[in-house]
């Protein structure tokens, strides 16, 4: 199995973890966030894909960090009541932490292989929202193990810059 077969099936792999992870998720914003990055690891399919075929790969240019605060402004009053997640529901954000994090990786011992610029164009593009995927994880574990010391995402941007 070469790289790009190897990313198609790490892609495949992730919709059915956070299509499955959506299912059972009993926290709503945590729900929509996992369905948020499915459908983002769909698109990521879609460019592998091609990239399969030797087709040209046109990469939207997407963050989803800010389509991840707009779920999270939307549902804030849901979100501040005492949210207490299951056991279960953080393991799943552990587990997608690790996900994106692998992917992060894959990707870029892909960019530093790449021979066209097409190529490192997407890989580029797929690093960029992995690691945002793995930020968007990070802090919704960090929110449901600890509601009371987690900061939201208004706040988040403010440090970010």
């Amino acid at each position: 199995m070469n790289a790009i077969e190897i990313a198609k099936k790490m892609e495949t792999d992730a919709i059915k973890f956070y299509t499955e992870a959506a299912k059972k998720t009993g926290y709503p914003a945590g729900k929509k966030m996992f369905e948020t990055v499915a459908a983002d690891e769909r698109r990521h399919l879609e460019y592998v894909n091609r990239l399969l075929k030797g087709l040209d790969v046109h990469v939207e240019d997407v963050h989803p960090i800010e389509n991840i605060k707009t779920v999270f402004e939307q549902m804030k009053d849901e979100m501040m009541e005492k949210v207490r997640a299951t056991s279960d529901e953080l393991e799943a954000f552990r587990i997608a932490m690790g996900m994106e994090k692998e992917g992060i990786e894959f990707y870029r011992k892909l960019l530093s292989g790449a021979s066209s610029s097409k190529e490192k164009i997407l890989f580029e593009k797929l690093i960029k929202e992995e690691e945002q995927h793995y930020s968007i994880f990070a802090y919704t574990h960090n929110f449901l193990d600890d509601t009371g010391n987690w900061f939201m995402w208004k706040e988040y941007s403010i440090v970010e810059g």
